[in-house]
Order: C-alpha cells, then structure tokens, then sequence
C-alpha cells in the first residue's frame, strides 16, 4: 500500500539566562496505508503565540498590578561578529517598561507599582501574555513577575525587586575527592552561593515592607531547583530566587 508523509517544522523557545534559544523540534513522519498518493511536501509551520493587538488600538492600558514591557530586540550578531538567521537568533528575558497599571490594594492601603516607565527590567521565564503592538513585541505580566531592574549588560548590577534575592554561584568542584578531574558534564550544580543584592522585601497584610533577613556578603544554601539562572559578563554564574528559596546561612 502506498504510504503518505507528512513532515513538518515548528520552532519552539527554551530559556538561558537573560536570553532564550530557539529548538528545532526533530521532523515527524506520518504513515497511512490508506492514501494512494504521497503527499511530497508541506509547508513549514511556526508556532506563534503572541497575540496581535489591531493597528486600530493605539493604546494598552494595563489594569491592577500589570505592567506591559517593551521586548528587547534580538540579538542579529554572535558574540564572534557572525550575523544569525532569524531561527538562531535569541529571544531576551528583558526589557523596557512601557505602561503600568494603577496598583492594587492590600488592607486599607493602595499600593502603587514600584517600577515606572522607562525602567529597563529583567523578568521570570514564562512569565506574562505576549502581545505584538504598534508593531513590536510586548508582554502584559504581574509586577510581582519582574525579578529586578538591570540598567547595564551585566547582570551583577540587577536590583532585585520585593522578596527576590541575587546570588553568586559558588564555582563546582574540578575534581573529585579522589582527586579525578571531572569533565564539564558530570560536574554537579552547587546549590551554595554568596548573596550579591536583596530585594526591599514583600508586603505584608497591611501593604507594608517586611525586611528580608539576608544582608549582601551572606554565603548561603538554596534549593537547587530554584530561580532564574544567569550568566555574568565575566562568565561568572548568578542565580535570582526569592528568599523563601534560601535554606540557611553558612558561616
């Protein structure tokens, strides 16, 4: 019997540090013993998931504790100077807060966003809707889904917002205890780190900070699953959690 096939590519986003990579997912092929022709070949499918706001819209007002954030444009070039096609391109976890919304309350109190428009901000993976909007990326999500503000390329300057915390990583071992060099792979994760910058604190009942028990210098233990991941500009390793992640303090 003659067998149809039907292969097809769609482009789906994994996260690395402030920026993301695009996935080529592996080709599918489907088999039928009930068609009697092959079906040569089928158009390419991309996965879309922002939604597209009409041009007749020409303003987004966010309500409650939303912000809408301004996507940093794509890296066109490698690190190396090479000009990437669209597919390799990186999709940031960043960018420029455009529009807030009024706030919410909390007891008696009406709590403002914290972070106004202008503020470049570092955000959690997954986090928000995307909408494309006057002809560019955005993403509608909770202040409380904005890990900190980062006014430079180094993320060691991020300012951590609410009860977020910002931790260098603690370099693996090289070696074993045996004294065996361990290869890139089969080095483990620390979960061990020295805290860089912590956050005001979250709110409490009465819409009032509560001071988070971390001071920057601390080396600490967290959960290992934790977080947003980052890498320095210096290669250095970072992590970004909230302070509930934190388990102890080592001295």
């Amino acid at each position: 019997m003659a067998a149809a096939q039907l292969t097809s590519t769609c482009f789906l986003p994994s996260f690395e540090g402030l920026k993301s990579s695009t996935s080529k997912v592996s080709s599918i092929v489907v088999s039928s013993p009930f068609r009697s022709s092959t079906l040569r070949s089928t158009r390419s499918l991309v996965v879309k998931s922002a939604t597209t706001v009409a041009p007749k819209y020409t303003s987004l007002k966010p309500l409650g504790d939303r912000v809408l954030v301004k996507i940093k444009a794509a890296e066109q070039k490698s690190a190396g100077g090479i000009l990437l096609p669209s597919t390799a391109q990186t999709k940031p976890q960043g960018g420029e807060v455009v529009a807030v919304g009024e706030g919410r309350t909390i007891g008696q109190n009406k709590v403002e966003i914290g972070v106004k428009t202008g503020t470049p901000v570092v955000y959690s993976k997954y986090a928000g809707t995307e909408v494309e909007f006057n002809g560019s990326n955005h993403l509608i999500l909770k202040e409380d889904d904005i890990v900190g503000i980062l006014e430079t390329e180094d993320v060691k300057d991020l300012k951590p917002l609410n009860d977020r915390v910002l931790i260098k990583v603690e370099e693996a071992e090289e070696t074993t205890a045996g004294g065996l060099l361990l290869t890139q792979a089969s080095k483990e994760k620390p979960s061990i780190g020295t805290v860089i910058a912590v956050g005001p604190g979250p709110l409490d009942e009465e819409g009032k900070r509560k001071e988070l028990p971390l001071s920057p210098g601390n080396t600490v233990l967290y959960s290992k699953y934790a977080g947003n991941d980052f890498k320095g500009t210096d290669g250095s390793e970072y992590i970004a959690l909230r302070a509930s992640d934190v388990m102890a303090v080592l001295s």
